[in-house]
C-alpha cells in the first residue's frame, strides 16, 4: 500500500491554504510562562499608557502585586518592540548603516485613497508564546491592504506584506513609516523605489503620525487576539485574517462616518474617473 510521506502531507497543507511552512512547523519561543504572562499584562497597560517607560511600568506591575522588577520589565518590553513616546518618538531601533529618507508629510493634507500609505510591526501575543505583526494601511480609508506575521524581527514578512500591497492595489504617491530597521533596509526601500513611491520616514517629534495604526493595534488585541489566547500560528494567522476581514468590509470607521474603511477606500475610484 503507498505511504504518504509526512513531508509532502505538510507541503500540501501549506500550498492548499496558502500559509507558509514555517507558520506549520512554528514553535513557541523560548520565554518562561510567568515572562509571557508579564508580556501580556505590559501590553495590555502600554495600550493604556504609552507614555510608561521602564520604570513606571516596573511600578505599575508591582502595585498589582507582580514579582517583576525594573531589569526584567526593560528587557521584556524591548523584546515587545515597546517605546514610550515621550521618552524616544521613534517606534523601533533604526539602523546605524540604513539611508534615513526625510518626512514628506508636515503640513501635507491627506484627502484621498491611494495618497499616502503607512506601516507598523506589533506584538501578538498567544497562549504558549508569540508572534509579529505587520500591516500595510491606506492613511486616508484607513483600510488595512496587507499584513504578514513572523516569529522573527527580520525584514522579510515586511517585504512580503508590501509587495502585496503593491500587486493588489498599485503603488501610493508616498510610503510613511518609522525609523525601524525593517523599513529602512534597502530591500525594503528598493520595492518602494522600483515601483517610484516617495519614501517618507517620521522623524524627531513625529510618533503622533503612528496614531492610525496604533488605534488598529489597540481593537485588534481588545476584540481578537485576547479573547482568544490562540494556541498555534495557524490559528493565530485565521483568527487575525477573520478580524481584518471585518474591520476592513463591516465595521464602520469613526473617521467616515458610516462607511466601513472598505467603502472608503473604494471612493479612490470617483478620484481615478473625474482624473480621466
Amino acid at each position: 500500500m503507498k505511504q504518504n510521506h509526512p513531508e509532502l502531507s505538510v507541503r500540501r497543507q501549506c500550498s492548499l491554504l496558502s500559509l507558509a511552512r514555517s507558520t506549520l512547523y512554528y514553535q513557541p519561543r523560548g520565554e518562561s510562562a510567568e515572562n509571557l504572562a508579564f508580556m501580556e499584562i505590559i501590553d495590555k497597560q502600554f495600550l493604556e499608557t504609552p507614555w510608561y517607560g521602564s520604570r513606571q511600568m516596573a511600578r505599575h506591575m508591582q502595585r498589582k502585586g507582580h514579582k517583576c522588577g525594573r531589569h526584567r520589565v526593560r528587557r521584556l518590553m524591548r523584546l515587545m518592540r515597546l517605546v514610550p513616546i515621550y521618552q524616544e518618538p521613534k517606534t523601533s531601533k533604526k539602523h546605524p548603516d540604513h539611508k534615513i529618507y526625510p518626512y514628506l508629510l508636515r503640513g501635507l493634507a491627506i484627502t484621498r485613497p491611494n495618497q499616502v500609505w503607512c506601516t507598523d510591526i506589533t506584538y501578538i501575543p498567544m497562549r504558549r508564546g508569540f508572534l509579529y505583526l505587520v500591516a500595510i494601511m491606506d492613511w486616508h480609508s484607513r483600510k488595512v491592504l496587507s499584513w504578514r506575521l513572523s516569529n522573527t524581527m527580520d525584514a522579510g514578512f515586511c517585504i512580503e506584506a508590501l509587495k502585496e500591497a503593491l500587486a493588489r492595489y498599485g503603488p501610493p504617491e508616498i510610503f510613511n513609516s518609522d525609523q525601524g530597521s525593517q523599513f529602512t533596509s534597502t530591500d525594503f526601500t528598493d520595492v518602494l523605489r522600483d515601483a517610484k513611491v516617495k519614501i517618507s520616514m517620521d522623524g524627531r517629534g513625529r510618533w503622533i503620525d503612528n496614531r492610525m495604526i496604533e488605534r488598529l493595534w489597540r481593537s485588534l488585541k481588545y476584540e481578537c487576539v485576547y479573547l482568544n489566547a490562540f494556541e498555534t500560528g495557524s490559528e493565530t494567522r485565521n483568527g487575525i485574517g477573520a478580524w481584518i476581514t471585518y474591520y476592513n468590509e463591516k465595521r464602520p470607521h469613526s473617521s467616515h462616518g458610516l462607511l466601513t474603511p472598505a467603502e472608503a477606500y473604494d471612493t479612490r475610484n470617483q478620484y481615478l474617473n473625474a482624473a480621466a
